[in-house]
């Protein structure tokens, strides 16, 4: 990275967006530009931060114009998709934001079996246009969900266990690098950007476009949904854990500690209560859905079981009012080897503490096909875990800032004598948090991978990114 400091990039900024603003066919965003302070704004309301410049590219070109002027100019640089990465990296102080938010192309090839996205799309996006021919991959649980972020993270969705994280669903990648290069990164060509693009997050370049294996699935799914009692919690987690182990590869059963929401599908006397939410998706033939489902359905006496058959583009999205952009979320995450009994009850009392009836605490059950990619094939270390703890602190007043977020590192802290030690990079806390957890994300893939970034950006043009979940 040049000698230059924040103080020389300000004072050069407006030249800067001069010079965008001439070589882009996209908008640049300038301070003193109207919609300055609605485009520097992410989902996260947590997150207030000013860059000097936002480029919002219209297409690869101007991706490739943007990094040509970053490399010259030398500013502290981020990189927006089109969602929302929790830690709120995608935008900078006081440095040059690439914006995809624009960049909204999806191609589905049917016949191949396989989705082309671009950048900025979102997986609501991605799964409305493949639904269309009724097939899907793993993608996010709330639609409004960015495709890139997600799964240069691994991407752990309700599809894993029968086809495997999102990144093991790649099939190639168009990535510009450092030098303002587009390659193409796939098993063959380029291979050591693919492996470092699976499951290694941000700081090699800018994906300006993804593609993705697709599946047979849908347009309707078979799904449980059932609500228990969080008094039965303590069995009802046991029970869970069990069933969960014994499940088939087509089911990546979930259980959710959290409260009722306001839905006119839910009878009202439930609303605001806590409870256990168990669920999953049925990815396999429809004739065994029900005998695969049944075991979670039946952890205890339901409150409620809406089970069925639904459209998955509605499961997918079916979490989306429970988390509008600009509400305030604080996640971090474990990987464990075993879910026991000991580690359950103390994520109950933790959980009994919450600071917010918004905040949950999500078990993911991994295994199957994600375990059959080894732990070196990708970026992605935690292959062999058996589940992922998931903390959520989410609140609106901001008066609650330090409340919730100190909850949340507290569970975190009381459930890592029960983790294996890895964590996941998509939910690992705020950006300033990152790079005491590197090992704990990558784990022995961190050597490798840091090679990687340098070797195509020596400069560290995209070295603010790097250290950025």
């Amino acid at each position: 990275m040049s000698d230059a400091t924040d103080g020389d990039w300000v004072g050069v900024e407006q030249a800067v967006i001069a010079e965008l603003r001439a070589s882009l066919h996209g908008e640049v965003i300038g301070r003193l530009h109207p919609g300055y302070d609605r485009a520097r704004r992410v989902w996260n309301g947590l997150i207030d931060r000013h860059p000097a410049a936002i480029a919002r590219c219209a297409d690869t070109a101007d991706v490739v114009q943007t990094v040509r002027i970053a490399r010259e100019r030398h500013p502290t640089v981020s990189i927006r998709g089109g969602g929302h990465q929790v830690a709120g990296s995608a935008v900078c102080n006081e440095g040059l934001v690439i914006d995809l938010s624009a960049m909204r192309g999806v191609q589905v090839d049917p016949g191949a079996g396989r989705v082309r996205a671009q950048g900025g799309v979102t997986w609501g996006e991605l799964d409305r246009e493949t639904q269309v021919f009724g097939l899907a991959t793993t993608g996010g649980e709330v639609s409004t969900t960015g495709i890139a972020g997600f799964t240069l993270g691994g991407g752990l969705g309700v599809l894993m266990r029968a086809y495997g994280l999102a990144c093991d669903n790649l099939r190639s990648i168009q990535i510009v690098t450092a030098d303002g290069t587009v390659h193409t990164a796939s098993r063959h060509e380029n291979a050591d950007l693919f492996w470092a693009a699976r499951g290694g997050g941000r700081g090699l370049g800018v994906v300006t476009s993804f593609e993705f294996d697709l599946h047979p699935l849908g347009p309707e799914v078979a799904t449980a949904q059932v609500l228990y009692p969080f008094e039965d919690a303590a069995s009802v987690v046991r029970e869970f854990r069990d069933a969960a182990l014994e499940s088939l590869d087509e089911v990546a059963p979930e259980l959710l500690l959290w409260s009722v929401p306001g839905d006119p599908e839910i009878p009202q006397e439930l609303h605001g209560s806590r409870v256990v939410l168990v669920g999953a998706v049925h990815a396999g033939p429809a004739g065994e859905a029900e005998a695969a489902l049944a075991p979670l359905r039946s952890l205890g006496t339901p409150l409620l079981d809406m089970s069925g058959l639904f459209p998955y583009v509605a499961v997918q999205s079916g979490a989306d009012e429970a988390f509008p952009a600009g509400g305030r979320y604080y996640m971090k995450s474990h990987f464990l080897d075993e879910l026991t009994d000991a580690g359950i009850d103390t994520m109950l009392e933790w959980y009994a503490r919450r600071p917010t009836p918004e905040t949950l605490a999500a078990i993911r059950t991994l295994g199957g096909a994600v375990a059959r990619v080894g732990d070196n094939e990708s970026a992605f270390a935690n292959r062999s875990a058996r589940f992922n703890l998931s903390i959520d602190a989410t609140w609106v007043d901001p008066a609650m800032d330090e409340v919730a977020i100190g909850w949340a590192r507290s569970t975190w802290e009381e459930m890592r004598p029960f983790s294996n030690g890895g964590v996941y990079l998509n939910f690992s806390g705020l950006e300033d948090e990152a790079e005491h957890l590197r090992g704990a994300v990558q784990g022995p893939n961190q050597l490798r991978l840091a090679e990687i970034r340098h070797e195509y950006d020596p400069e560290g043009v995209f070295a603010a990114a790097a250290r950025r979940p």
